[in-house]
């Protein structure tokens, strides 16, 4: 049976630190194989495990014993493997699961761009052009179909199940339309439309976004009639009016799209309209080691960032935006609350 080491002493935290990449290689090996889908209720052993994902059984036992002593699966002292909380997580079936996420965080691209980590440190820019030939979602789209697919689901897996901690969050009383900006398929707006009957929405993101809506949004759809999707590129143009504007998880590019995205916002805006921006927050969150994590990948990927809760007020008023409350929408999002001057 294998045991968990407890407050290793700083030299065991640093080895074991630098050995980082075996930690997230074996979960996505895990992933990838199916471990926790063909791992049940029932405890199985590492032969039996091993004949479901057709692997071998010994170099199975020595992928779930690291995981183990990660606290992904336990062994029992029969010699047998069960789920664990975290386990559980990478089972598609998982209603919060985060297998698509686990997968798009060890794509085979990052594996390549995190030895550049000092370089884009040094210069301030994203390496993955350097390496590569061209920017991150370019590449994506036209030559690696399989991590695109998996990018997108990790997407939709995200923000499927953070849309209804932002309906749970948002007051609309009083509000008649609300615009998704950047939305991706439109989960956030679907589940607004579904809390609210009498809601209208729009959804705007890029063509090859929104033809993939939610299907509850597309033609047929059970809240087709109170939505209008528009395919455009929040950094160039937002022709939509609405009372309440939510930007979610987007402000995330250089500086430059950041600004043009909330000047077309506030252009956009009637006086008085409000305007939610929702983050992740680098400074202040429960979740800081995955946030700074993901910092440095978007340094790397897109030369972006993410934000300080001061470098997103910097922002927001610098696009003449009047915040409001700050406040939680789950462990790993805030949400800024604004208003456009009359």
């Amino acid at each position: 049976m294998t045991t968990v080491e407890q407050s290793p002493p700083p030299s065991s935290q640093l080895r074991e630190l630098v050995f980082g990449a075996a930690r997230a290689a074996a979960v996505r090996a895990a992933a990838r194989l199916g471990v926790a889908d063909a791992l049940d209720d029932v405890p199985m052993s590492a032969e039996e495990l091993a004949a479901a994902v057709k692997t071998q059984p010994g170099t199975l036992r020595r992928l779930l014993r690291a995981l183990v002593c990660q606290g992904v699966f336990t062994e029992r002292p029969d010699g047998t493997f069960a789920h664990t909380e975290m386990s559980r997580l990478l089972r598609e079936d998982d209603p919060n699961s985060l297998r698509y996420i686990a997968l798009w965080c060890t794509e085979p691209w990052t594996w390549n761009v995190w030895p550049k980590l000092d370089e884009a440190v040094r210069d301030g820019g994203n390496v993955f052009q350097k390496v590569y030939g061209k920017e991150f979602f370019p590449y994506l789209n036209e030559d690696a179909p399989e991590s695109a697919h998996v990018f997108n689901r990790a997407m939709t897996t995200s923000s499927s199940q953070s849309a209804k901690d932002v309906a749970k969050l948002l007051d609309l009383r009083g509000v008649t339309s609300v615009a998704d900006i950047g939305g991706g398929q439109g989960h956030v707006v679907a589940s607004l439309l579904e809390k609210h009957p009498a809601l209208h929405g729009t959804l705007l993101d890029l063509p090859g976004v929104v033809e993939n809506a939610d299907p509850r949004l597309r033609e047929g759809g059970a809240l087709a009639g109170r939505v209008r999707i528009v395919a455009g590129d929040c950094r160039e143009d937002i022709p939509v009016q609405a009372d309440v504007y939510i930007i979610k998880n987007i402000l995330e590019w250089d500086d430059e799209s950041t600004r043009r995205a909330l000047a077309n916002v506030r252009a956009a805006a009637r006086p008085g309209a409000r305007v939610v921006v929702i983050e992740n927050l680098v400074d202040d969150t429960p979740s800081m080691r995955f946030t700074t994590a993901m910092d440095l990948l978007l340094l790397l990927n897109v030369g972006g960032a993410k934000h300080t809760r001061q470098s997103m007020v910097d922002r927001l008023t610098a696009a003449g935006l009047v915040i409001g409350e700050i406040r939680p929408v789950n462990p790993y999002l805030h949400a800024f609350e604004c208003t456009v001057p009359g």
